[in-house]
């Protein structure tokens, strides 16, 4: 056994009962998983508790297994019962619906765009928001990838492939998933940043990419559904988990991944919705679901569904899963995602004006 590593169950007792509160003011500062105390305003009563989770599509299976850890972490920690719901769709669509009024008691999106508009349109979380967990709030990190059906029929080996004649690409709506986003964004940055590459070439090859998308689902989940269900198109492009979720387990036969050349690193980050926490009560609770996401034990949990765990220790662990190759970060090729979404995804933003829908 690894003398470092702390039980879940007992960092929860450390952080509930002698993390020193934060007023609602203050925000702690956090570097690494170790600092990511947050801010316990309330001790467990014992009472009964029920939390709100709003996520993306491709994260059912992985808050399926972190719920059942983290009631048991809580009710070994002091707290009493504790029960998880939760929500999911396509990033956006989550975000919005939260503004909208579901009272989330945290949200764990595709992307920092869709959390910061919780404090930009709702005033439902503070402008510091990412600040208050390591990482910058982002528990686990994947990539973008392909699934190609078994034999890879169309040779597909990279992003110049997606464009060929008589390709058919399975990738959702940008302007709902975010896992979409995503997608686009990788394709952008490798067209921009190939030899002979620039803003004009990559906005030729995207709009070449989407010519060959038959459909556009609303979120990622249901993308990977058209095309390993309904068998609809040639490759998939796809978050890395969604990916070896579909290729490793039960469909090994039948698909195979990808790695492209170069891709993006998505970092999918997560918040309390302060606003709603405080009004139900359950800002402790919800405070220390978010940071059993840090623990040694979530970051196993992670990686067991293919995200790429952020502590050193668990991705030491798991480093076999997980393919080394070159990713470059939003921040380095569209100055971060409020200049990505600006450009890209707003009304009348070059999505809008490349993609024409298939009649």
């Amino acid at each position: 056994m690894n003398i470092h590593r702390i039980s879940a169950a007992a960092a929860l007792l450390i952080l509930i009962l002698a993390a020193p509160a934060c007023s609602k003011k203050e925000t702690p500062s956090a570097s690494g998983p170790g600092a990511a105390t947050g801010a316990l305003n309330q001790a467990p009563s014992g009472e009964p508790i029920t939390l709100l989770n709003v996520s993306y599509d491709p994260t059912r299976e992985l808050y399926s297994d972190i719920n059942r850890a983290f009631s048991k972490a809580w009710a070994a920690g002091g707290g009493g019962p504790i029960t998880i719901r939760m929500s999911h769709g396509g990033s956006g669509k989550q975000a919005r619906s939260v503004i909208d009024g579901l009272e989330a008691d945290v949200v764990t999106l595709a992307l920092a765009y869709d959390i910061q508009m919780l404090h930009d349109k709702g005033k439902l979380i503070p402008a510091d928001w990412q600040k208050r967990l390591p990482y910058n709030s982002t528990p686990y990190a994947s990539t973008i990838v392909f699934v190609v059906r078994k034999g890879n029929p169309k040779k597909i080996r990279d992003w110049e492939d997606l464009i060929q004649p008589g390709v058919s690409v399975i990738t959702p709506n940008p302007k709902t998933s975010g896992g979409a986003r995503w997608n686009y964004l990788a394709a952008w940055g490798y067209a921009l940043r190939k030899p002979g590459g620039g803003e004009a070439q990559a906005r030729e090859y995207v709009t070449r990419l989407f010519k060959n998308v038959p459909v556009l689902d609303s979120g990622a989940r249901g993308s990977t559904t058209t095309f390993s269900e309904r068998e609809l198109g040639d490759v998939l492009i796809a978050w890395e988990n969604e990916a070896l979720l579909l290729t490793r387990n039960q469909n090994r036969d039948r698909f195979e991944t990808v790695i492209p050349s170069v891709s993006i690193l998505a970092e999918p980050p997560v918040s309390l919705v302060d606003n709603y926490a405080e009004k139900r009560g359950v800002t402790a609770a919800a405070n220390a679901y978010l940071q059993f996401l840090y623990s040694e034990e979530g970051q196993d949990i992670a990686a067991k569904h293919y995200f790429r765990p952020r502590s050193p220790a668990a991705a030491q662990r798991h480093a076999g899963v997980f393919p080394a190759f070159p990713q470059f970060t939003i921040e380095e090729v569209f100055g971060g995602w409020a200049a990505a979404q600006k450009a890209h995804f707003d009304e009348g933003g070059i999505f809008d004006q490349i993609y024409q829908p298939s009649r």
